[in-house]
């Protein structure tokens, strides 16, 4: 049995979560905002954290760095979101993320990533039992190759194949857009090279993808 929190703003995903993770045998504690997550953390060790990014306090990147910059991240973190991008799977796992759980959460994916954490936290236990050593994450420093590896596969855990075609291919163009807007530091110029688009073309699929420009023209040649 393995002690998870979950923390979510909204009531119903609190209860299923509880409800799905207790019928598994997890002794499981919940929280609805950062402050309740701060004061669980402090009280108490986790097998597991479920995060949910947007919360009305303070959100859970923000949140995880505070773990992290105070020695409290010591378990898997699973983010949560309906609307992450592939900025904030980065960010997220650079600062020490495990995974995460696009909405609406399917139980599958749900069960596998709370499986693939406890094993990872089991194995992290069993390698330092008496020390307690963080998780080796991405850092800042860390190489573009290996950077960029990262978000392929968060742009993997990110995509909901249960969807109608239409809206799971919109979800594709803009990871693999915002995959090479990263890769190429925003130079409109050489994205446009490298995915054979045309750029007046390009904005205007950008922009129909919802997809930030604001960096990219800061950076573009």
């Amino acid at each position: 049995m393995a002690n998870i929190l979950v923390v979510d703003d909204e009531l119903g995903i609190r209860d299923l979560l509880s409800e799905i993770l207790n019928d598994e045998g997890h002794n499981v504690e919940l929280a609805e905002n950062a402050s309740q997550a701060r004061n669980a953390r402090q009280r108490d060790e986790f097998d597991l954290v479920l995060l949910d990014i947007w919360m009305p306090d303070t959100d859970g990147v923000s949140l995880l760095k505070e773990w992290a910059a105070g020695g409290l991240l010591s378990m898997p973190v699973i983010m949560m979101s309906g609307h992450a991008t592939i900025d904030t799977a980065v960010e997220a796992t650079r600062i020490g993320a495990f995974s995460f759980l696009e909405k609406p959460i399917t139980l599958q994916k749900l069960l596998k990533a709370v499986e693939q954490g406890l094993a990872r936290n089991q194995l992290r236990k069993t390698a330092a039992p008496v020390v307690n050593v963080p998780e080796p994450r991405i850092e800042a420093q860390a190489t573009p190759v290996t950077l960029l590896a990262e978000v392929q596969t968060q742009a993997q855990q990110l995509f909901d194949l249960d969807k109608p075609l239409r809206e799971a291919r919109d979800g594709f163009e803009k990871a693999y857009f915002e995959f090479h807007l990263l890769q190429e530091n925003g130079s409109m110029t050489r994205v446009a090279e490298k995915t054979g688009l045309e750029r007046t073309h390009l904005y205007r699929k950008l922009r129909q993808l919802g997809v930030d420009l604001s960096r990219s023209k800061k950076n573009a040649i």
